[in-house]
């Protein structure tokens, strides 16, 4: 049975004991819902009062029913372990691809040291071959100059002896009055040069002619070591001549200086003459 209450802004059923839903009432359906005035405590305006249930005229207190959790549906439930896995296997694909591009530009920067290391030792392969060949050709440069040096040297001497010769010949058929001649005059132009010749024959002696054309490195290293070597020499003498030129003129002087007091304080030293006649 029950009963029914339509006055006021807030109206409800109510369910007593021996109704078909027991417990049930509007506050436990709509929880937000708050009756006002007498609606909300049980009872109706205008003064009259629910009935009671039971034999004993006391209401019956209303029954909480259990809360039970929402159900989720099934096409909206949430895997963890599915979101886990799929975290894991995307951080271990990246970590593969990061592996994959690490080995793959450490195999290309390899393949570029290889490649640097065959160009090197190409590059130096190539620079020994011009080496040898530029020594090969400096070699067949110097033996062409000393080759055509000693042409010359040897067409020198030939024309040296065919002039001498020619010489000889010329003067053999000269009359005996012009070789007499000739022949004082060649006497006396070679008492008149002795000195030059002889000048100029020790000059020659001591001046060779530097001769470096065909001269390797080596050679030009030793040719300069041993005209160092001469210099110093040239150098020493020098200064031991000057030093002894230079003794001897102070022993002259100092023998000119005695020489000169000597004949100053000279015994029976005759007097001079003055005028043509003796004082």
């Amino acid at each position: 049975m029950r009963s029914e209450c339509r006055t006021g802004r807030g109206w409800g059923v109510q369910w007593w004991r021996g109704s078909p839903t027991p417990g049930l009432t509007l506050p436990s359906l709509f929880p937000h819902t708050r009756p006002q005035g007498a609606a909300g405590r049980g009872g109706c305006r205008g003064g009259g009062s629910p009935r009671r249930a039971g034999a004993g005229g006391r209401a019956s207190r209303p029954v909480v029913p259990p809360l039970i959790p929402p159900k989720i549906p099934e096409g909206e439930r949430v895997d963890f372990d599915d979101i886990h896995r799929k975290r894991m296997e995307k951080d271990l694909l990246e970590l593969q691809t990061l592996i994959d591009v690490h080995f793959e530009q450490r195999k290309k920067e390899e393949e570029e040291l290889i490649a640097l290391k065959e160009r090197i030792e190409r590059r130096r392969s190539e620079r020994a071959e011009q080496q040898r060949f530029r020594t090969e050709k400096e070699r067949e440069r110097q033996a062409k100059l000393a080759e055509e040096k000693m042409r010359k040297e040897e067409e020198e001497a030939k024309k040296r002896a065919e002039d001498d010769a020619k010489k000889k010949k010329v003067l053999s058929n000269m009359g005996a009055h012009f070789g007499g001649y000739l022949v004082k005059a060649e006497q006396k132009r070679g008492k008149r040069q002795t000195g030059r010749e002889m000048k100029l024959r020790i000059l020659s002696e001591r001046k060779k002619p530097l001769d470096i054309d065909y001269m390797g490195e080596e050679q030009l290293r030793e040719k300069a070591q041993e005209l160092s070597n001469w210099i110093h020499q040239l150098e020493s003498e020098k200064f031991d001549l000057m030093a002894k030129l230079k003794q001897q003129k102070y022993e002259i002087n100092v023998l000119y200086n005695r020489i000169s007091h000597a004949q100053k304080f000279r015994k029976g030293a005759g007097k001079g003459r003055v005028g043509g006649r003796w004082k």
